[in-house]
């Protein structure tokens, strides 16, 4: 039976209405919108260039089409007590209309100096309370490793403090971002084809590298509610930025050129630092020699 052509066309439209409904996904961040960045060092480096999480954060919400602006916060070696401290001046004076909170690997991490868990909660209690006060909608990060090894003393004790702050994000009804699964998650992939002991997504074990700056911006946009293909044209933008990459101590790269050393480097189980020193060492041996006249 021939379909009549009006009833093709109406069958088309209402198809890539559907498709198109079914992509757009209900984002809460709109354009225009400020978002604050609340941290610690982890999240000071990530404000200190374009692969640093924060700025791909903002990166993947334009590749999908929401200009918003990052208000950065984080200071390295604070804790729960310092960010409260420090809140009013560093995030409610500028109205964001957003905050995202990453607090915890200092509080464990220095012991003694540290901040003990009831005191945390009180902390982080008052801060997530002061900003819904003002206007501000969270977003709880749960804290990273410390170590890239879960079974360590420092992440065995700091998985009391993310169930915390899970507890809270139910309780006061602001978005997760699950850092730390996101982290144990990434580290148990990269293991099925890297056996070797170095760092995988961090530098010295805490501070992200940048796979773990792409691992922390995807989490947080997840938690935002980006879809599977919205997260794909995100991961896609990314690789071609600028300078979002570093080796060799100061020779930085894009995002595409860093993964395609990471996987030649991987093949003599060697990391892109060290094949990238390797090769300066040649190039600079057989300048020598052509200075020498060799």
């Amino acid at each position: 039976m021939r379909i009549p052509q009006f009833v093709f066309h109406a069958i088309v439209l209402s198809s890539a209405f559907l498709i198109s409904s079914a992509r757009a996904e209900d984002v809460p961040v709109k354009s225009g919108e400020k978002i604050a960045f609340m941290g610690d060092s982890i999240t000071q480096d990530g404000a200190s260039g374009p692969g640093g999480y924060v700025h791909l954060v903002i990166s993947g919400l334009k590749a999908i089409g929401i200009q918003a602006t990052a208000i950065p916060a984080g200071i390295s070696g604070h804790k729960s007590n310092d960010m409260l401290k420090r809140l009013e001046k560093d995030v409610i004076v500028k109205k964001p209309d957003w905050m995202t909170l990453s607090c915890g690997v200092n509080d464990v991490w220095h012991g003694a100096n540290g901040v003990p868990l009831p005191d945390y909660k009180t902390n982080i209690t008052s801060i997530i309370d002061q900003c819904q006060k003002a206007g501000i909608k969270v977003m709880i990060l749960t804290s990273t490793m410390i170590g890239e090894d879960q079974a360590n003393a420092n992440n065995q004790k700091l998985m009391e403090y993310n169930a915390f702050l899970r507890s809270l994000a139910a309780e006061k009804k602001c978005l997760l971002a699950d850092l730390n699964q996101e982290m144990q998650d990434t580290l148990k992939e990269i293991a099925k084809t890297d056996s070797s002991k170095n760092n995988k997504v961090t530098r010295d074990g805490v501070h992200m590298n940048p796979a773990g700056n792409r691992m922390m911006a995807m989490g947080i946009l997840k938690a935002f509610g980006l879809n599977a293909e919205q997260q794909e044209k995100v991961k896609e933008a990314w690789m071609d930025i600028p300078n979002t990459a570093t080796v060799g101590g100061n020779i930085s790269l894009t995002q595409r050129q860093y993964m395609q050393l990471a996987e030649l480097a991987a093949k003599d189980k060697h990391t892109v630092d060290e094949l990238v020193r390797g090769e300066i060492d040649k190039a600079v041996q057989a300048l020598l020699k052509q200075a020498a006249g060799k």
